[in-house]
Protein backbone atom coordinates (compact mmCIF):
# COMPACT_ATOMS: atom_id res chain seq x y z
CA UNK A 1 0.00 0.00 0.00
CA UNK A 2 1.35 3.13 -0.67
CA UNK A 3 -0.21 6.46 0.71
CA UNK A 4 -2.94 6.56 3.14
CA UNK A 5 -6.79 5.70 2.28
CA UNK A 6 -8.54 8.93 0.91
CA UNK A 7 -12.03 8.69 -0.54
CA UNK A 8 -14.02 11.48 -2.03
CA UNK A 9 -17.61 11.82 -0.53
CA UNK A 10 -20.45 13.31 -1.27
CA UNK A 11 -19.78 16.37 1.01
CA UNK A 12 -15.73 16.86 0.39
CA UNK A 13 -12.26 14.53 0.31
CA UNK A 14 -11.70 12.59 3.14
CA UNK A 15 -7.97 11.26 4.50
CA UNK A 16 -8.24 8.14 6.75
CA UNK A 17 -5.69 5.31 7.74
CA UNK A 18 -4.49 2.02 7.39
CA UNK A 19 -4.92 -0.35 9.97
CA UNK A 20 -4.46 -4.08 10.27
CA UNK A 21 -4.92 -3.63 6.09
CA UNK A 22 -8.62 -2.18 5.93
CA UNK A 23 -8.91 1.61 5.52
CA UNK A 24 -10.10 3.30 8.51
CA UNK A 25 -11.92 6.69 8.69
CA UNK A 26 -13.28 8.18 11.98
CA UNK A 27 -15.03 11.13 12.89
CA UNK A 28 -16.82 11.71 9.72
CA UNK A 29 -19.35 14.68 10.32
CA UNK A 30 -23.13 13.51 9.27
CA UNK A 31 -25.24 16.34 10.74
CA UNK A 32 -23.82 19.65 12.17
CA UNK A 33 -22.54 20.53 15.56
CA UNK A 34 -26.08 20.31 17.38
CA UNK A 35 -25.19 23.86 19.37
CA UNK A 36 -26.36 27.06 19.88
CA UNK A 37 -29.33 27.48 17.59
CA UNK A 38 -29.46 23.88 15.95
CA UNK A 39 -29.42 22.40 19.97
CA UNK A 40 -32.37 20.25 21.02
CA UNK A 41 -33.21 20.44 17.41
CA UNK A 42 -33.37 17.89 14.54
CA UNK A 43 -30.04 17.12 12.46
CA UNK A 44 -29.07 19.66 10.45
CA UNK A 45 -27.22 19.01 6.81
CA UNK A 46 -23.76 18.71 6.74
CA UNK A 47 -21.86 21.65 5.23
CA UNK A 48 -19.74 20.77 2.46
CA UNK A 49 -16.01 21.39 2.76
CA UNK A 50 -12.99 22.26 0.56
CA UNK A 51 -9.83 20.12 0.51
CA UNK A 52 -8.82 17.08 1.97
CA UNK A 53 -9.92 16.86 5.22
CA UNK A 54 -7.96 14.36 7.97
CA UNK A 55 -10.14 11.53 9.45
CA UNK A 56 -7.96 9.69 11.26
CA UNK A 57 -9.49 10.26 15.26
CA UNK A 58 -12.75 9.94 16.61
CA UNK A 59 -15.26 12.51 17.21
CA UNK A 60 -15.88 14.20 20.17
CA UNK A 61 -18.54 11.73 23.20
CA UNK A 62 -21.83 13.12 23.07
CA UNK A 63 -22.46 14.44 26.96
CA UNK A 64 -23.36 10.86 28.39
CA UNK A 65 -25.35 10.42 32.11
CA UNK A 66 -25.71 7.55 34.33
CA UNK A 67 -23.09 4.66 35.98
CA UNK A 68 -20.71 3.49 33.53
CA UNK A 69 -20.96 6.99 31.33
CA UNK A 70 -17.64 7.11 29.28
CA UNK A 71 -16.08 10.41 28.55
CA UNK A 72 -15.53 13.46 29.61
CA UNK A 73 -16.23 17.11 29.08
CA UNK A 74 -15.05 18.36 25.88
CA UNK A 75 -14.97 22.31 24.62
CA UNK A 76 -15.82 20.67 20.67
CA UNK A 77 -19.24 19.88 20.42
CA UNK A 78 -19.09 18.03 17.19
CA UNK A 79 -20.99 14.80 18.64
CA UNK A 80 -22.64 14.01 15.13
CA UNK A 81 -19.91 12.02 14.01
CA UNK A 82 -19.39 8.14 12.11
CA UNK A 83 -16.84 5.79 11.97
CA UNK A 84 -15.91 3.48 8.48
CA UNK A 85 -14.09 0.83 8.56
CA UNK A 86 -13.64 -0.84 4.62
CA UNK A 87 -11.49 -3.80 3.75
CA UNK A 88 -10.66 -1.99 0.05
CA UNK A 89 -12.10 1.42 -0.03
CA UNK A 90 -11.39 0.34 -3.78
CA UNK A 91 -14.25 -2.40 -3.95
CA UNK A 92 -17.66 -1.97 -5.16
CA UNK A 93 -21.10 -4.28 -3.65
CA UNK A 94 -19.62 -5.00 -0.25
CA UNK A 95 -22.20 -5.96 2.19
CA UNK A 96 -22.81 -2.96 4.90
CA UNK A 97 -23.02 -2.88 8.75
CA UNK A 98 -24.14 -0.25 10.60
CA UNK A 99 -23.54 -0.18 14.46
CA UNK A 100 -25.37 1.39 16.75
CA UNK A 101 -24.55 1.68 20.20
CA UNK A 102 -26.14 0.86 23.56
CA UNK A 103 -25.97 2.52 26.88
CA UNK A 104 -29.46 2.69 28.27
CA UNK A 105 -30.01 5.28 26.13
CA UNK A 106 -28.24 7.75 28.32
CA UNK A 107 -24.45 6.58 26.91
CA UNK A 108 -23.39 5.60 23.62
CA UNK A 109 -19.78 5.77 22.62
CA UNK A 110 -18.21 4.75 18.79
CA UNK A 111 -14.75 4.48 20.17
CA UNK A 112 -15.23 2.36 22.40
CA UNK A 113 -12.26 -0.45 21.96
CA UNK A 114 -15.14 -3.29 22.69
CA UNK A 115 -16.97 -2.14 18.95
CA UNK A 116 -13.66 -2.48 16.95
CA UNK A 117 -14.94 -3.65 13.50
CA UNK A 118 -11.50 -5.45 12.27
CA UNK A 119 -12.71 -8.88 12.76
CA UNK A 120 -15.90 -8.30 10.90
CA UNK A 121 -14.17 -5.99 8.73
CA UNK A 122 -11.31 -8.50 7.89
CA UNK A 123 -14.71 -11.13 6.76
CA UNK A 124 -15.55 -8.43 4.32
CA UNK A 125 -18.18 -6.10 5.64
CA UNK A 126 -18.03 -2.28 5.87
CA UNK A 127 -18.47 -1.26 9.30
CA UNK A 128 -19.68 1.67 9.98
CA UNK A 129 -20.21 2.44 13.84
CA UNK A 130 -21.93 6.35 15.02
CA UNK A 131 -22.53 8.61 17.45
CA UNK A 132 -25.84 10.39 18.85
CA UNK A 133 -27.44 12.19 21.14
CA UNK A 134 -28.38 10.36 24.58
CA UNK A 135 -29.57 11.57 27.40
CA UNK A 136 -31.43 14.75 27.93
CA UNK A 137 -29.38 15.85 24.49
CA UNK A 138 -31.38 13.45 22.95
CA UNK A 139 -34.26 12.02 24.27
CA UNK A 140 -35.40 14.61 26.73
CA UNK A 141 -39.17 16.23 25.55
CA UNK A 142 -38.83 19.73 25.53
CA UNK A 143 -41.29 22.14 24.54
CA UNK A 144 -39.75 23.67 21.04
CA UNK A 145 -38.17 20.58 20.13
CA UNK A 146 -38.88 17.53 18.10
CA UNK A 147 -39.07 14.24 20.11
CA UNK A 148 -36.86 11.44 20.37
CA UNK A 149 -33.79 13.94 18.65
CA UNK A 150 -31.70 10.64 19.40
CA UNK A 151 -33.42 9.05 16.41
CA UNK A 152 -33.17 11.68 14.10
CA UNK A 153 -29.71 11.61 14.52
CA UNK A 154 -29.73 7.81 13.85
CA UNK A 155 -31.71 8.32 10.84
CA UNK A 156 -29.83 11.20 9.75
CA UNK A 157 -26.23 8.75 9.67
CA UNK A 158 -28.56 6.33 7.79
CA UNK A 159 -29.18 9.06 5.18
CA UNK A 160 -25.37 9.79 4.87
CA UNK A 161 -24.49 5.57 4.56
CA UNK A 162 -26.93 5.90 1.58
CA UNK A 163 -25.55 9.11 0.36
CA UNK A 164 -21.52 7.84 0.63
CA UNK A 165 -21.20 4.41 1.70
CA UNK A 166 -20.43 3.36 -2.56
CA UNK A 167 -17.46 5.51 -2.06
CA UNK A 168 -16.13 3.37 0.76
CA UNK A 169 -16.80 -0.16 -1.65
CA UNK A 170 -20.03 -0.42 -0.15
CA UNK A 171 -23.65 -1.55 -1.45
CA UNK A 172 -25.98 1.21 -0.48
CA UNK A 173 -28.57 -1.18 -1.42
CA UNK A 174 -26.98 -4.44 1.22
CA UNK A 175 -27.27 -2.24 4.61
CA UNK A 176 -27.41 -4.13 7.77
CA UNK A 177 -28.39 -2.11 10.79
CA UNK A 178 -26.98 -3.94 14.19
CA UNK A 179 -27.22 -2.53 17.88
CA UNK A 180 -27.25 -3.74 21.62
CA UNK A 181 -29.58 -2.88 24.71
CA UNK A 182 -30.70 0.77 23.29
CA UNK A 183 -28.75 0.39 20.30
CA UNK A 184 -31.43 -3.03 19.54
CA UNK A 185 -34.69 -0.79 21.05
CA UNK A 186 -33.51 1.99 18.21
CA UNK A 187 -33.61 -0.29 15.51
CA UNK A 188 -36.77 -1.70 16.91
CA UNK A 189 -38.25 1.18 17.02
CA UNK A 190 -37.20 2.13 13.12
CA UNK A 191 -39.08 -0.90 12.13
CA UNK A 192 -42.37 1.32 13.43
CA UNK A 193 -41.31 4.43 11.44
CA UNK A 194 -42.25 4.01 8.06
CA UNK A 195 -40.18 6.59 6.19
CA UNK A 196 -36.56 4.90 7.56
CA UNK A 197 -37.17 1.21 6.61
CA UNK A 198 -35.95 2.04 3.01
CA UNK A 199 -32.66 3.09 4.98
CA UNK A 200 -31.64 -0.63 5.28
CA UNK A 201 -32.20 -3.92 4.15
CA UNK A 202 -31.37 -6.32 7.29
CA UNK A 203 -31.87 -5.92 11.18
CA UNK A 204 -29.71 -7.36 14.07
CA UNK A 205 -31.21 -6.76 17.54
CA UNK A 206 -29.40 -8.06 20.72
CA UNK A 207 -30.91 -7.66 23.73
CA UNK A 208 -34.04 -5.20 22.85
CA UNK A 209 -35.42 -3.03 25.92
CA UNK A 210 -39.00 -2.32 26.37
CA UNK A 211 -38.14 0.84 27.60
CA UNK A 212 -40.44 3.64 26.35
CA UNK A 213 -42.01 6.38 28.11
CA UNK A 214 -46.04 8.38 27.38
CA UNK A 215 -45.55 12.08 26.73
CA UNK A 216 -47.52 12.67 29.67
CA UNK A 217 -45.11 11.19 32.03
CA UNK A 218 -42.28 12.66 29.81
CA UNK A 219 -43.49 16.32 30.57
CA UNK A 220 -43.76 15.73 33.84
CA UNK A 221 -39.32 14.00 33.70
CA UNK A 222 -38.83 17.08 32.00
CA UNK A 223 -40.18 19.52 33.89
CA UNK A 224 -38.75 18.02 37.00
CA UNK A 225 -35.05 18.11 35.27
CA UNK A 226 -35.53 21.71 34.09
CA UNK A 227 -36.61 22.66 37.67
CA UNK A 228 -33.33 21.78 38.97
CA UNK A 229 -31.86 24.22 37.06
CA UNK A 230 -34.57 27.18 37.63
CA UNK A 231 -35.58 27.15 34.69
CA UNK A 232 -38.72 26.05 32.28
CA UNK A 233 -38.36 22.47 30.19
CA UNK A 234 -38.40 23.82 26.67
CA UNK A 235 -35.32 23.87 24.75
CA UNK A 236 -35.26 27.93 25.19
CA UNK A 237 -34.84 27.49 28.87
CA UNK A 238 -32.35 24.32 28.84
CA UNK A 239 -30.36 26.07 26.03
CA UNK A 240 -28.18 27.90 28.63
CA UNK A 241 -27.15 25.11 30.42
CA UNK A 242 -23.83 23.46 29.98
CA UNK A 243 -24.59 19.79 27.89
CA UNK A 244 -22.10 18.03 30.79
CA UNK A 245 -23.78 19.87 33.22
CA UNK A 246 -27.14 19.03 31.98
CA UNK A 247 -25.86 14.94 32.23
CA UNK A 248 -24.64 14.76 35.35
CA UNK A 249 -27.95 15.77 36.87
CA UNK A 250 -29.81 13.40 34.32
CA UNK A 251 -27.28 10.69 36.28
CA UNK A 252 -28.51 12.53 39.53
CA UNK A 253 -32.02 12.50 38.73
CA UNK A 254 -31.77 8.60 37.48
CA UNK A 255 -30.04 7.61 40.61
CA UNK A 256 -32.84 9.24 42.80
CA UNK A 257 -35.91 7.85 41.15
CA UNK A 258 -37.39 6.14 44.27
CA UNK A 259 -38.29 9.34 45.09
CA UNK A 260 -40.85 9.44 43.13
CA UNK A 261 -42.32 5.77 42.89
CA UNK A 262 -45.73 7.00 43.24
CA UNK A 263 -45.74 9.92 40.67
CA UNK A 264 -43.79 8.17 38.02
CA UNK A 265 -44.82 4.24 38.93
CA UNK A 266 -42.50 1.45 36.75
CA UNK A 267 -40.38 4.14 35.94
CA UNK A 268 -38.89 4.80 39.17
CA UNK A 269 -37.48 1.11 39.33
CA UNK A 270 -36.18 1.33 35.63
CA UNK A 271 -32.73 3.04 36.31
CA UNK A 272 -32.74 5.58 33.79
CA UNK A 273 -34.73 8.75 33.84
CA UNK A 274 -35.18 9.83 29.87
CA UNK A 275 -35.91 7.17 27.24
CA UNK A 276 -37.88 7.08 23.89
CA UNK A 277 -40.98 8.83 24.10
CA UNK A 278 -44.59 7.29 22.58
CA UNK A 279 -44.70 10.82 20.29
CA UNK A 280 -46.82 10.16 18.27
CA UNK A 281 -44.87 12.07 15.07
CA UNK A 282 -40.91 10.14 15.15
CA UNK A 283 -42.20 7.38 17.14
CA UNK A 284 -45.78 7.02 16.06
CA UNK A 285 -46.16 3.67 18.36
CA UNK A 286 -43.78 0.84 19.95
CA UNK A 287 -42.70 -1.74 17.92
CA UNK A 288 -44.81 -5.12 18.75
CA UNK A 289 -48.54 -3.76 17.82
CA UNK A 290 -47.20 -1.80 14.46
CA UNK A 291 -45.74 -5.47 13.68
CA UNK A 292 -48.80 -7.28 14.96
CA UNK A 293 -51.24 -4.66 13.37
CA UNK A 294 -49.74 -4.86 10.19
CA UNK A 295 -48.65 -0.93 10.04
CA UNK A 296 -45.40 -2.05 9.68
CA UNK A 297 -43.79 -4.40 7.75
CA UNK A 298 -41.57 -7.31 8.26
CA UNK A 299 -38.30 -7.65 7.79
CA UNK A 300 -34.66 -9.82 7.76
CA UNK A 301 -34.22 -9.77 11.70
CA UNK A 302 -31.28 -11.74 13.29
CA UNK A 303 -32.78 -10.89 17.12
CA UNK A 304 -31.42 -12.28 20.69
CA UNK A 305 -31.21 -12.09 24.36
CA UNK A 306 -29.15 -13.75 26.96
CA UNK A 307 -30.00 -16.10 29.72
CA UNK A 308 -29.11 -14.03 32.69
CA UNK A 309 -29.68 -10.39 31.47
CA UNK A 310 -30.44 -8.89 35.07
CA UNK A 311 -27.36 -10.34 36.44
CA UNK A 312 -24.95 -7.55 35.37
CA UNK A 313 -27.23 -4.94 36.75
CA UNK A 314 -27.79 -6.74 40.29
CA UNK A 315 -23.74 -6.76 40.39
CA UNK A 316 -23.51 -3.20 39.46
CA UNK A 317 -25.63 -2.61 42.17
CA UNK A 318 -24.07 -4.20 44.76
CA UNK A 319 -27.39 -6.20 45.46
CA UNK A 320 -26.25 -9.57 44.07
CA UNK A 321 -27.12 -12.22 46.97
CA UNK A 322 -29.29 -9.43 49.04
CA UNK A 323 -32.75 -9.19 46.93
CA UNK A 324 -35.12 -9.67 49.75
CA UNK A 325 -38.92 -11.19 49.48
CA UNK A 326 -40.31 -7.60 49.47
CA UNK A 327 -37.95 -6.92 46.60
CA UNK A 328 -39.43 -10.12 44.67
CA UNK A 329 -42.68 -9.18 45.80
CA UNK A 330 -42.40 -5.03 44.57
CA UNK A 331 -40.37 -6.97 41.52
CA UNK A 332 -43.66 -8.91 40.62
CA UNK A 333 -45.77 -6.33 41.01
CA UNK A 334 -44.68 -3.94 38.78
CA UNK A 335 -43.16 -5.78 35.97
CA UNK A 336 -44.95 -9.29 35.68
CA UNK A 337 -47.64 -8.60 33.38
CA UNK A 338 -51.64 -7.91 34.52
CA UNK A 339 -53.53 -9.44 35.60
CA UNK A 340 -52.00 -12.41 36.85
CA UNK A 341 -48.63 -12.66 36.31
CA UNK A 342 -46.85 -12.30 39.28
CA UNK A 343 -49.09 -15.28 40.69
CA UNK A 344 -47.88 -17.50 37.53
CA UNK A 345 -44.73 -16.49 38.40
CA UNK A 346 -44.46 -18.59 41.91
CA UNK A 347 -46.24 -21.09 40.08
CA UNK A 348 -43.73 -21.30 37.05
CA UNK A 349 -41.03 -21.42 39.70
CA UNK A 350 -42.15 -22.91 43.00
CA UNK A 351 -38.58 -23.24 44.53
CA UNK A 352 -37.21 -20.34 43.39
CA UNK A 353 -35.68 -17.89 45.73
CA UNK A 354 -36.64 -14.30 45.80
CA UNK A 355 -33.44 -13.47 44.11
CA UNK A 356 -34.37 -16.12 41.19
CA UNK A 357 -38.05 -14.15 40.81
CA UNK A 358 -36.50 -11.02 40.91
CA UNK A 359 -33.60 -11.59 38.30
CA UNK A 360 -36.25 -13.43 35.87
CA UNK A 361 -39.20 -10.49 36.20
CA UNK A 362 -36.56 -7.98 35.25
CA UNK A 363 -34.87 -9.99 33.05
CA UNK A 364 -37.82 -11.21 31.06
CA UNK A 365 -39.96 -7.58 31.13
CA UNK A 366 -36.86 -5.94 29.96
CA UNK A 367 -35.15 -7.71 27.25
CA UNK A 368 -35.78 -11.29 27.28
CA UNK A 369 -39.45 -11.08 26.18
CA UNK A 370 -39.25 -8.10 24.46
CA UNK A 371 -37.00 -9.81 22.25
CA UNK A 372 -39.07 -12.48 21.89
CA UNK A 373 -41.80 -10.32 21.02
CA UNK A 374 -40.13 -9.30 18.11
CA UNK A 375 -39.34 -12.27 16.35
CA UNK A 376 -42.64 -13.06 16.76
CA UNK A 377 -44.04 -9.94 15.42
CA UNK A 378 -42.08 -9.25 12.52
CA UNK A 379 -42.41 -13.23 11.29
CA UNK A 380 -46.30 -12.34 11.72
CA UNK A 381 -46.27 -9.13 9.60
CA UNK A 382 -44.21 -11.26 6.78
CA UNK A 383 -40.76 -10.67 8.09
CA UNK A 384 -38.10 -13.55 8.31
CA UNK A 385 -36.97 -13.80 11.91
CA UNK A 386 -33.90 -15.63 13.38
CA UNK A 387 -33.62 -15.96 17.40
CA UNK A 388 -30.72 -17.10 19.55
CA UNK A 389 -30.28 -17.12 23.18
CA UNK A 390 -26.50 -16.74 25.11
CA UNK A 391 -26.24 -19.07 27.47
CA UNK A 392 -22.19 -19.48 27.81
CA UNK A 393 -21.41 -18.81 31.60
CA UNK A 394 -18.89 -15.80 31.65
CA UNK A 395 -15.92 -16.86 34.34
CA UNK A 396 -15.49 -13.40 34.78
CA UNK A 397 -15.40 -12.14 38.05
CA UNK A 398 -15.14 -15.53 39.76
CA UNK A 399 -18.15 -16.56 37.45
CA UNK A 400 -21.18 -14.10 39.48
CA UNK A 401 -22.11 -12.70 35.52
CA UNK A 402 -23.07 -15.60 34.00
CA UNK A 403 -24.76 -15.36 30.79
CA UNK A 404 -25.32 -11.54 31.45
CA UNK A 405 -26.31 -8.52 29.70
CA UNK A 406 -23.93 -7.57 27.08
CA UNK A 407 -21.89 -10.56 27.06
CA UNK A 408 -22.60 -11.14 23.38
CA UNK A 409 -21.10 -8.19 21.74
CA UNK A 410 -17.07 -8.45 22.52
CA UNK A 411 -18.22 -11.74 21.30
CA UNK A 412 -20.07 -10.46 18.37
CA UNK A 413 -17.13 -8.14 17.83
CA UNK A 414 -14.20 -10.59 18.13
CA UNK A 415 -12.97 -8.25 21.11
CA UNK A 416 -12.56 -10.57 23.64
CA UNK A 417 -8.95 -9.01 24.67
CA UNK A 418 -10.74 -5.21 24.44
CA UNK A 419 -10.95 -3.55 28.25
CA UNK A 420 -14.83 -4.27 28.82
CA UNK A 421 -14.19 -8.07 26.77
CA UNK A 422 -11.31 -8.90 29.78
CA UNK A 423 -13.89 -7.59 32.38
CA UNK A 424 -16.74 -9.68 31.22
CA UNK A 425 -15.51 -12.88 29.57
CA UNK A 426 -12.30 -13.41 32.02
CA UNK A 427 -8.46 -13.09 30.80
CA UNK A 428 -8.03 -15.33 28.87
CA UNK A 429 -11.48 -15.72 27.65
CA UNK A 430 -11.09 -19.29 27.55
CA UNK A 431 -11.98 -21.94 24.42
CA UNK A 432 -15.88 -22.21 25.17
CA UNK A 433 -15.82 -18.19 24.56
CA UNK A 434 -13.66 -18.29 21.38
CA UNK A 435 -15.75 -20.74 20.09
CA UNK A 436 -19.15 -18.94 20.44
CA UNK A 437 -17.35 -15.36 19.20
CA UNK A 438 -16.35 -17.36 16.50
CA UNK A 439 -19.96 -19.14 15.65
CA UNK A 440 -21.35 -15.14 16.38
CA UNK A 441 -19.05 -13.33 13.95
CA UNK A 442 -19.96 -16.13 11.50
CA UNK A 443 -23.15 -15.68 11.49
CA UNK A 444 -23.57 -11.91 11.47
CA UNK A 445 -21.22 -11.86 8.31
CA UNK A 446 -23.30 -14.23 6.70
CA UNK A 447 -26.70 -12.88 7.84
CA UNK A 448 -25.23 -9.48 6.42
CA UNK A 449 -24.46 -11.20 3.38
CA UNK A 450 -26.79 -13.02 2.60
CA UNK A 451 -30.12 -12.53 5.47
CA UNK A 452 -29.36 -16.09 6.46
CA UNK A 453 -27.43 -16.32 9.56
CA UNK A 454 -26.49 -20.36 9.06
CA UNK A 455 -29.40 -21.05 11.71
CA UNK A 456 -33.45 -22.50 11.06
CA UNK A 457 -35.74 -19.36 11.18
CA UNK A 458 -38.14 -19.07 13.87
CA UNK A 459 -41.65 -19.28 13.75
CA UNK A 460 -44.83 -19.75 15.69
CA UNK A 461 -44.85 -23.63 15.56
CA UNK A 462 -41.46 -24.77 15.86
CA UNK A 463 -40.27 -22.01 17.67
CA UNK A 464 -36.70 -22.63 16.78
CA UNK A 465 -33.94 -20.93 19.07
CA UNK A 466 -30.24 -20.98 18.36
CA UNK A 467 -28.41 -21.77 21.78
CA UNK A 468 -25.09 -19.82 21.79
CA UNK A 469 -22.54 -21.75 24.70
CA UNK A 470 -20.21 -24.16 24.61
CA UNK A 471 -21.84 -27.07 22.97
CA UNK A 472 -24.50 -24.61 20.78
CA UNK A 473 -27.17 -26.22 18.82
CA UNK A 474 -30.88 -25.54 17.85
CA UNK A 475 -33.61 -26.15 19.96
CA UNK A 476 -37.22 -24.98 20.57
CA UNK A 477 -37.33 -21.57 22.98
CA UNK A 478 -36.00 -22.62 26.35
CA UNK A 479 -37.67 -20.04 28.26
CA UNK A 480 -40.90 -21.58 27.64
CA UNK A 481 -42.16 -20.85 31.23
CA UNK A 482 -41.85 -17.17 30.82
CA UNK A 483 -42.92 -17.18 27.36
CA UNK A 484 -46.38 -18.62 28.34
CA UNK A 485 -46.73 -16.07 31.45
CA UNK A 486 -46.48 -13.22 28.33
CA UNK A 487 -47.85 -14.52 25.61
CA UNK A 488 -49.70 -12.06 24.13
CA UNK A 489 -48.06 -9.32 26.43
CA UNK A 490 -46.09 -7.23 24.27
CA UNK A 491 -44.73 -4.04 26.98
CA UNK A 492 -46.12 -1.17 27.35
CA UNK A 493 -45.22 2.08 27.96
CA UNK A 494 -44.18 3.67 31.20
CA UNK A 495 -46.61 6.18 32.55
CA UNK A 496 -47.95 8.08 35.16
CA UNK A 497 -48.25 6.54 38.61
Amino acid sequence: MTGQPVVRTAEGVLEGRWRQGHAVFRGIPYAQPPVGALRFAAPATVRRWDGTRGAVEFGPVVPQSGPVARGSFAADADWLTLNVCTPDPGAAGLPVLVWIPGGGYMAADSSDPMYDPAALAGAGLVVVSINYRVGAEGFALLEGAPANRGFLDQIAALHWVRRNIAAFGGDPGQVTVAGQSAGAGSIAAMLAMKPVRGLFRRAVTHSVPGLHSTRALAKQVAAVLADRFGTRPTAEGLSGVDPWRLAEEVTSLSAGLNGYRERWGRLSHAGVALCPVVDGEVLPETPWPALNGGRAAGTELLVGHTRDEFRLFSVMMGRLGRFTEEDARTALDLFAPEPDGAAAYRTSHPQATPEELVESVYSDAVFRMPSLHLAQANAAAGGTSYLFELRLASPGLGGILGACHSLDVPLAFGTLDSPTGKSLLGDPSGPAAVAVSRELQRAWVRFATTGDPGWPAYCPDRQLTRVLDAESQTVRYPGQASSQIWEGRTPAPFDLG
